[in-house]
């Protein structure tokens, strides 16, 4: 896992090493143990390394046996060793044990094909010195994140947002146009960022460019993606499951391929426990676990990860953080995200990987089991809905709007049951948008948007639908698990990379081996949702391996109790912070609606804590980027209290 960077200019460079070290020493969190640099006439690449594989020999940027490959990369090839035989029958030479020349040999060999062959998390930049020709390529799920700027005269790329604006040709600017899907979801799923200019590559896509010519060449092309539902509707469950177990096993086993040691996050859910139990069989030695909770037992899971980790059998340790902890930290972690922070949950991941790098290098996570097996709520409530919408809409439009209408008024109900009701069918219309959308995902509506905002942008649902929409033919528990997978799970791996990597922590996500997430699309949606029953084919597959009550805990979803912190007094600075006249929200929002919004949160008449959080997460990565603030400055807070409980045998 490391943090790599470069740029190539159509005409010669003349400036020396400084920018691409700049570029490379913004991201030292990235990368600890080693670093390194190449330049020709027309390029710099530059590398830091955190060094997992082959740490004597795994020196970046590598150049193959006639230095006229050259690539800078971040990520582990899971199945490099099985790669390297039929590399070398080939013909390739190797100098060291290390997946980094894997990748450049199996360039060599394959070209562009050569992702074809890697399973694995990777984003890597191969310089081809002789043609004047840059090929790029993100992994299948968007495991490692992979930024560039292109202006037709200079491409840069880098692991993170804050090394191009080292680049002294970039400069941070709004995207506007990206603002309502932000404001709606809390992050931006299409190729992107709140950075004018500034865009991501898009998992499982490959990118060109071509100098060697009168016209220089840029080309993004796809190589992989999650396949089409085709289950069988006959399929042996038992032999289904069974199947899944030894995927997962293996899976698992290949992602055990360390020289530094490691460990596994656990929360005491189904996910991570069972990670952690197969790890535990399959580890050489013993295996540590970590978790996180809070001093607010109801929003806890640490005692529910001590019980798996004494039933499983690991080192567990663990971290608690309070109000003062989360809000100091904050701002130093929009830094390190480059954008603002999705959920809550980012602060509480941040803080276990603080307490896990102080035992280990890396660590295996639960991340990705609900967008293949469908583990979150909202789609076993949608699929209701949905059909009870279809009976429903018989109903004559009056009397459905009037229902509608006495859900909002009605004295007849208590208002927990209104709120209640209108996240059901009654209380919406028979659209994704509004049945789904709108229901579970959405902070801001478009509605609340047109008011708060004083400019347009793209429609905030747009990228959800489209992804939603490509998979027609497919059941709707499909289409919405693949359009999660395209959307919410990519900005998740990149929650799990940026937090992790923070504190030069490697994090590796077995569920999201893309051969595994092959097999998920195949199995039939009764053996996902069973009744009430989530993830049922996962549950009969690793449940030998783990307590009834585990298996069967109803899931918490890393819960952060930030609604109780945001009516606490000590809170006030941060609405402060909302309301200041010259910060950077001021100059993007309508004052009055915001005023009003907060207001109405304060006084305890509406639950605001989403719409806040995504108004606060945006105040301060403007402040910082935009408005003036010193991005190359790492925010630095007082710390958080952390207090290993000792080891659980």
């Amino acid at each position: 896992m490391c943090g790599i960077a470069g740029y190539v200019s159509v005409t010669p460079i003349s400036d020396p090493d400084s920018v691409i070290k700049r570029m490379t020493g913004v991201m030292a969190h990235r990368g600890p143990d080693d670093s390194g640099f190449y330049s020709d006439a027309h390029v710099r690449i530059g590398h830091r390394r955190l060094s997992i594989i082959d740490v004597a020999g795994g020196h970046q940027p590598m150049a193959n046996e006639d230095s006229s490959l050259w690539i800078t990369y971040n990520g582990e090839i899971f199945n490099h060793a099985q790669i390297r035989p039929k590399l070398e029958l080939a013909g390739h030479r190797y100098r060291t044990r290390c997946d980094t020349e894997t990748i450049l040999h199996a360039y060599e060999e394959f070209g562009p094909a050569c992702v074809n062959q890697f399973r694995g998390m990777f984003a890597f930049a191969i310089w081809n010195a002789k043609q004047k020709q840059l090929f790029c390529a993100r992994d299948h799920l968007g495991k490692k994140p992979f930024y560039y700027v292109w202006t037709g005269k200079l491409f840069a790329f880098a692991s993170e947002i804050k090394a191009l604006l080292e680049h002294p040709a970039i400069s941070p600017e709004l995207e506007h146009g990206v603002l309502p899907e932000y404001l709606a979801f809390g992050y931006v799923s299409e190729n992107r960022t709140l950075f004018r200019g500034i865009h991501k590559l898009s998992p499982g896509h490959t990118l060109t460019l071509d100098f060697n010519g009168p016209r220089t060449q840029f080309e993004v092309a796809r190589y992989w993606d999650v396949p089409a539902c085709t289950p069988d509707a006959g399929a042996d469950e038992e032999g289904l499951a069974r199947d899944l177990r030894r995927r997962l096993e293996e899976s698992v086993s290949m992602r055990l391929m360390s020289d530094v040691p490691l460990g596994v996050f656990l929360s005491g859910g189904l996910d991570s426990s069972a990670i952690a139990a197969i790890t535990k069989r399959q580890a050489a030695g013993p295996v540590k676990t970590f978790s996180v909770g809070y001093a607010e037992e109801r929003y806890s899971e640490l005692g529910h990860a001590a019980r798996a980790a004494s039933a499983i059998g690991t080192d567990h340790y663990e971290t608690r953080l309070s109000l003062a902890d989360f809000f100091e930290a904050l701002p130093r972690l929009i830094w390190h995200e480059d954008e603002p922070i999705a959920w809550p949950s980012s602060v509480s991941l941040y803080l276990v990987s603080k307490l896990a790098a102080r035992h280990v290098k890396v660590v295996l996570t639960g991340e990705g089991s609900d967008e293949l097996f469908a583990g979150y709520e909202r789609y076993r409530w949608h699929l209701l809905n949905s059909r009870m919408a279809s009976r429903y809409s018989h109903v004559p439009g009056a009397l459905r709007r009037s229902v509608q209408g006495a859900l909002e008024t009605s004295s007849l109900l208590t208002g927990d049951a209104r709120r209640k009701l209108r996240h059901t069918f009654l209380g919406r219309d028979n659209t994704v948008e509004s049945l789904l959308l709108d229901n579970f995902y959405a902070a801001f509506s478009p509605g609340e948007q047109a008011s708060l905002l004083k400019r347009a942008g793209a429609p905030a649902y747009k990228n959800y639908l489209a992804f939603f929409g490509n998979r027609a033919s497919d059941s709707l528990l499909s289409r919405m698990l693949y359009a999660d997978q395209k959307t919410y799970l990519v900005e998740l791996l990149m929650k799990q990379d940026q937090m992790s990597m923070a504190c030069s922590l490697e994090s590796r996500v077995p569920f999201l081996d893309h051969a595994l997430v092959e097999f998920a699309a195949r199995i039939p949606d009764r053996l996902k949702i069973r009744g009430k029953v989530q993830k049922s084919l996962l549950k009969r597959a690793v449940g030998d391996l783990l307590p009834p009550e585990i298996v069967h805990r109803k899931k918490l979803g890393f819960p952060t109790p930030l609604r109780k912190w945001l009516l606490h007094p000590e809170s006030e600075p941060l609405y402060r912070a909302l309301t200041n006249r010259s910060g950077f929200l001021q100059s993007i929002v309508n004052s009055k609606p915001l005023d009003d919004l907060i207001s109405r949160h304060r006084s305890g008449t509406e639950d605001a804590t989403d719409r806040l959080w995504r108004l606060l997460n945006l105040q301060f990565w403007g402040d910082l980027f935009l408005a003036g603030g010193n991005a190359r400055a790492e925010p630095r807070p007082r710390g958080s209290t952390h207090s290993p409980v000792g080891h659980q045998r």
